[in-house]
């Protein structure tokens, strides 16, 4: 008898039909100005700024591809979204998505290697798509 209530929960655990797949974007970036006015070294593992006019809800989880100028890497990147900059923002801010990087290897591979790129830039108090 007491398999009969846990039944219909573990039916309702396996349907999947309430879990989400993480959306896949793909972000070139050609220079250094666009990586820099992109890049968020605000936050606590990096991130950056993806414009996008789909809907995207902040904790949403997103899956990445960036590519940074000249370099042939392609940069998978697991993160989360930071916040949302809607359509028709204050200031003229583009509409899209802060994308937080994930504390993985992954993550911080991307994060070294997009401060590696800017270098001294990271000082610039130059206004970006974020701040």
């Amino acid at each position: 008898m007491a398999e009969t209530p846990l039944a219909p929960a573990a039916q309702g655990s396996n349907s999947g039909a309430t879990v989400a797949r993480p959306s896949v974007l793909s972000l070139p970036i050609k220079e250094k100005a666009a990586l820099y006015a992109a890049y968020m070294p605000f936050l606590t593992n990096g991130g950056i700024f993806v414009p996008t006019n789909k809907p995207y809800k902040v904790g949403d989880e997103i899956y990445l591809i960036l590519t940074l100028m000249d370099d042939p890497t392609k940069y998978p990147i697991a993160g989360k979204i930071a916040w949302v900059t809607p359509a028709g923002a204050n200031n003229g801010k583009a509409q899209g998505i802060g994308v937080h990087f994930s504390a993985d290897e992954g993550g911080q591979r991307v994060k070294l290697r997009i401060e590696e790129l800017l270098g001294a830039a990271l000082r610039s108090t130059r206004a970006t798509h974020t701040l």
